[in-house]
Order: structure tokens, then C-alpha cells, then sequence
């Protein structure tokens, strides 16, 4: 894992490449890289490439980017882990091919040779990586399939730059730091910036499965799209019907440990988060007997919820004790909570509503010496483990049948006056007019604000152009979710919405923050392959029930029986007694007594970031 950036002045007029603007820019990800440090430029002054290390894979100074070919024709600044290079290596090497070191980053420049662009179809991992032509005289951008990894970048026509985080680009020059509508609303509707936006209308992020090229010749070029989630579901489906009738559980136990052997390979020691639940427990129990080397875990709680039913360490050390792991449980005070606010805050690199559980367990982990940790995310968008899979379709039906339907502002009308006395929850105003439509249903279970909720928030001018380029953006997600049965849809819905633009993300920066490398083998293209059509088919159980069913000890009945719990963070406490989170109690909206503390979260963090505090009322 690493921080990568580079410049690439690809029009005649622009600027040579600043080499002083490419170290500091580079340099501002100093904790995505802490075990070292390169630069290269090309001699024309027209290209510069730079790398913070993080070494987990080829320890010695071999593994060191930016990395040459033999030749110095091609060039790579590489960010994340290739998982199945060791085949990929063997390949190569059968084909006659030379190495002169162990690393995956090495791979890559091979590939490259032999295949061009198309040769991030054969790549198994989480990655975003540059990878400079000399003879062809353009740069390739690329992005893993599921947008583990991040790659942000700015183009202004002549230039183009490109780093690991928002904030690097805005250490650099020529950014265009407009502050931009549907970032910040995209943020308030959903909890996160969506893809590929930012608060900036200068920084785009490349789409997840995505590359862009760019050359001398034409500038930069639309990103094209080689894996897409939706496709790759419906090609499941097909699929699944080589899987025999009762042998699911068997399909299933060699896929995880297929993807979990593949996320091991480390040259450091691998620890992991073990939360009381099936994704994470099953995780630890494929990892233990996937390999010889002792597993360290790590569970986290906070001390106001020791003894209730929010609190995993004692569930979590019986599923330990059950696995026969090293485990550790940490106990945070409220005191030690509110010390690490701000620096939270300080690294944040785009707004979002959650991530604070992810950073106290990713100190936790530095603080133990881990440099690589399993996390258990993702089971529940590839297995239908969330209640939207149920709430979803029942959702839609019930628009679908209201009598409401054509009349929608006079529903939210009538709600307005008579939720409260009712009881009717605040985003059931929106059924009649949002609920038969897929994404829009999406947004009434798992939404922040509604639509029409922001026009106390933000101004009409920004709300419009807002909500009008991600209508734009969205057109082609909506268009691809109609052929997918309701499973199908709930799970593109639930793995771009939610896990990429904010889990994903958040386990990105969080991480890296803390020098750390958190591995995700549940969110894995080639698992979700495997088994994203059987869970459609509903092959695979209610749920997650058939996780347990993969590990060869089982779990303890206790964990099996146990209820779905979530890890409670007190926004609520933070909003009400930290200082510099008041914010919302500036806007009569807000402080309304019906407002939820979900949406002042959103408000008080969007208003801590420069360009989202120019775009909202305050």
C-alpha cells in the first residue's frame, strides 16, 4: 500500500513539470508511505512520477518506485496489491520473461509490454497505478474493479495531475478549486461525495473498474469502463447453473478460501478485525486454516457500552477462543474518544458521516505493530446480509400501489401536518414520488437528507445544478439495474452506494492514516462472480446463513443465534458537547426537534470543509 502522484504536461503550451510542486505534493501522503520515498521525470520535462512506500510485498530496496523497465521505456507508480501476481509472475517467466525483483509491482510493467491497456483484465486485486509509455508518449491510469483503491485527478486542458487524495492535488498547482454543487449535495443526500465526484469542480475521481489514457497526441480521453458489477452479476446468474443442486456449501468454502489464501500474501505479519459477526468470524476461520502462521485479532468497543447489547468483545473472544487465535480487545474511554476528534476531522480527505469506528480499530492495530489487517466488509452486499434486500422490494410494491402516486406533493403535504401525530417516519414522505423507482427507493431506506429537505440547507442555485449533474451522472447506473431481479438490484445498489462511495473509501484514508493496509477478500471481482448469481437465485440461504456452514470448526451456537448488532458511535454526545460540532444549531431547519442527529452530523461535517461550508447555508 502506498500514496502515488504525478504530472503530466501533455499539451505543447503547458508548463514543463515542476519537480519542487511533485515532491510536495507527494510528500503530503507521508503516512500512506512512511518506509520510503521516490521521484522520477522524463528528461523532456514533460512527465513526473511519485511514490510513498509502504512495504509489504519484496521488503528490499528492489520493490522501490517508481519502477523502470529494463529498457526505461515504461515507467509505474503503483498503489495496492496485486493478489495473484505469483501466476502471473509464472506466466511471464514461462514466456521467457526476466525479473529483477519479487514484487507485483514489477509484473505490472510486464504485462503492460505484452498486452497494452487490456492487461488490467488479468489483474486480481485492489489497485490504482500509472503507468507511463515513453515510445507511445501516454500515461495509463487504472483502478481496481471495486474502487478498493482511490485515484483522483485534475485536468485543466494542458496538464494533468493526479494523486492518491484530494488533499495532495490541493498541495499542488493549476487545480480548478471551485467548489462544486454535486458534491456537496451529492454528500447530503447519501453521507458521502458520490463518484466520481468531489467539493471541487477541478478533481474528479476515476470510476472504480475504469482507465484513462492520455497521450500527446489527444489529450485525455473519456474513462472506459472494463468491469461493471451489474454485467458482472448478470454473467453470475448464468453461471450458477453449473453449480449441482446441494452443492453450494462446497462451491462456496473453496471460493472464500480461494480469495482468502490470495489476500495472506504478505511479507509481514497479517492480523484481523473480528467483530461478533458471520462476515468477520468467517473470515478469521477460513484465514486460520488457510495458513500455518498464527493470526492476531484485534475487537474494539467503547466503554459507555460494555455490558449492553452493542458491545462485541465478549462474543468476539468466544469466537476466538473457538478459532484458536491471539486476540486482543480494546476498551476506548469517552475521554480518549473526544481526544481523537480532531485529528479524525484533520485527515479527513472528503466528508463522511462514518469511518470513526475504522479509525480507532486502525490504531489499535498500529499501536500492536500490525502493518496488514483482514477486515471482514462486504459479506453483506455480496450475500444479502442488510434488511434493505427485504425492505427493498416491499418498499417498492407498496408505491407501486399507492393511491398517492400522482398526487405526491399533496402526500408530502399531508405528512408534513400529520407525520408527527402519527408516527409516520420522516422519509415516508417521499413513497409516492420516489419509492416505485429502484434507486430512488434505495434513497428512502439508506438516505441522509431527501431532496426536498435541503431547501433550508442549501441555496436554490446550488441545488439545482446539484441535483441536475448527478441525475445526469446516475442515467446509466438506473439503466443498468433493469434487467437484475430485486437481489440484484438491492446488491449493485448497496456495493456502489454504499460500500464504495463511503465504506471502501473511509477503510481507504482511515487506514492509510495509520500507516496501515487493511485488506477487504470479501470484496473481491472474481468472488463476486462466483457467487453473486447463487445468492440471486437464492441458493445461498437467507442472509449470510450459509457462512458458518464454510468453516471447518463450525461456529459456537451462540454466535450463530446471536442478534445483528451494529457498532454505535455517540454522534449524538459529540453534537451536543464537542466543541466546533454546533454548527447545526445555526439553521432553524436543523434544530427543529423532529430533525434527526444523522442529518446534523452531515450538515456539522460538510460545513468543517472549506468548499462544502461556501455551498451551504449557514
Amino acid at each position: 500500500m502506498c500514496g502515488i502522484n504525478g504530472i503530466f504536461a501533455y499539451a505543447p503550451a503547458a508548463n514543463a513539470v515542476d519537480r519542487a510542486e511533485l515532491l510536495r505534493v507527494r510528500d503530503t501522503m507521508i503516512e500512506r508511505g512512511p518506509d520510503g520515498a521516490g521521484v522520477w521525470t522524463g528528461d523532456d520535462g514533460r512527465i513526473g512520477l511519485g511514490h510513498r512506500r509502504l512495504a509489504i510485498l519484496d521488503l528490499s530496496a528492489a520493490g522501490a518506485q517508481p519502477m523502470h523497465s529494463a529498457d526505461g521505456t515504461l515507467v509505474v507508480s503503483f498503489n495496492g496489491e496485486i493478489y495473484n501476481y505469483p501466476e502471473l509472475r509464472g506466466d511471464l517467466e514461462r514466456a521467457g520473461v526476466e525479473f529483477r525483483s519479487h514484487s507485483d509491482t514489477e509484473v505490472l510493467l510486464h504485462l503492460y509490454r505484452r498486452h497494452g491497456p487490456a492487461m488490467v483484465g488479468r489483474l486480481r486485486g485492489m489497485f490504482a497505478f500509472a503507468l507511463w509509455d515513453a515510445r507511445a508518449r501516454s500515461l495509463l491510469l487504472a483502478r481496481d474493479p471495486h474502487g478498493i483503491k482511490p485515484l483522483y485527478y485534475a485536468d485543466d486542458g494542458r496538464t494533468l495531475r493526479f494523486a492518491s487524495q484530494v488533499s495532495a492535488l490541493l498541495a499542488g498547482e493549476g487545480v480548478d478549486t471551485r467548489p462544486e454543487p454535486a458534491g456537496a449535495v451529492g454528500f447530503l443526500l447519501w453521507g458521502s461525495v458520490p463518484e466520481p465526484f468531489t467539493l471541487y469542480r477541478g478533481i474528479r475521481l476515476l470510476p472504480a473498474g475504469s482507465t484513462l489514457l492520455v497521450n500527446e497526441a489527444a489529450g485525455a480521453g473519456a474513462a472506459v469502463r472494463y468491469w461493471s458489477l451489474s454485467a458482472a452479476l448478470q454473467r453470475s446468474v448464468q453461471a450458477a447453473a453449473a453449480v449441482p443442486a446441494g452443492g453450494e456449501a462446497a462451491f462456496m468454502r473453496e471460493r472464500l478460501l480461494e480469495s482468502v489464501r490470495a489476500h495472506l500474501l504478505s511479507d509481514v505479519p497479517v492480523g484481523a478485525f473480528l467483530s461478533a459477526g458471520l462476515d468477520s468470524s468467517t473470515l478469521v476461520g477460513l484465514a486460520r486454516e488457510a495458513s500455518p502462521a498464527r493470526l492476531r485479532t484485534l475487537t474494539l468497543t467503547f466503554d459507555d457500552l460494555q455490558g449492553t447489547a452493542h458491545d462485541e468483545c465478549p462474543a468476539a473472544s468466544l469466537i476466538a477462543r473457538h478459532l484458536d487465535v491471539d486476540h486482543t480487545c480494546i476498551v476506548l474511554s469517552a475521554g480518549e474518544q473526544e481526544d481523537e476528534l480532531d485529528r479524525f476531522f484533520a485527515a479527513m480527505d472528503q466528508p463522511t458521516i462514518d469511518g470513526i469506528n475504522t479509525w480507532f480499530v486502525s490504531r489499535a492495530a498500529q499501536q500492536a505493530g500490525l502493518k496488514v489487517a483482514l477486515s471482514g466488509l462486504g459479506g453483506d452486499e455480496l450475500l444479502g446480509g442488510y434488511v434493505t434486500f427485504a425492505e427493498h422490494p416491499r418498499l417498492r410494491a407498496r408505491a407501486h400501489a399507492s393511491p398517492w402516486r400522482h398526487a405526491p406533493r399533496l402526500y408530502r403535504g399531508a405528512h408534513r401536518l400529520l407525520g408527527a401525530r402519527l408516527g409516520w417516519p420522516p422519509n415516508a414522505a417521499g413513497i409516492p414520488a420516489c419509492g416505485a423507482d429502484p434507486e430512488g427507493a434505495y434513497h428512502l431506506l439508506k438516505g441522509v437528507f431527501m431532496p426536498w429537505e435541503l431547501d433550508g440547507v442549501v441555496d436554490a442555485d446550488v441545488l439545482c445544478e446539484g441535483l441536475q449533474a448527478l441525475a445526469e451522472h446516475d442515467a446509466a447506473h438506473t439503466e443498468a439495474l433493469a434487467g437484475l431481479n430485486d437481489f440484484g438490484q438491492v446488491a449493485c445498489l448497496e456495493s456502489v452506494r454504499y460500500m464504495r462511495n463511503q465504506l471502501l473509501r473511509d477503510t481507504d484514508w482511515v487506514s492509510m492514516s495509520h500507516s496501515l493496509e487493511i485488506r477487504v477478500p470479501l470484496v473481491d471481482h472474481l468472488l463476486s462472480e462466483a457467487l453473486l448469481g447463487l445468492a440471486a437465485s437464492g441458493r445461498l440461504g437467507p442472509g449470510k446463513s450459509m457462512l458458518p456452514r464454510t468453516l471447518a470448526r463450525g461456529l459456537p451456537d451462540e454466535i450463530l443465534n446471536r442478534p445483528k448488532s451494529g457498532f454505535v458511535v455517540p454522534t449524538w454526545r459529540w453534537l451536543r458537547h464537542h466543541p466546533g460540532l454546533d454548527a447545526w444549531k445555526s439553521l432553524p431547519a436543523l434544530r427543529h426537534p423532529r430533525m434527526s442527529d444523522g442529518r446534523r452530523w452531515a450538515y456539522t461535517l460538510l460545513s468543517r470543509h472549506p468548499a462544502g461550508k461556501a455551498l451551504i447555508r449557514n
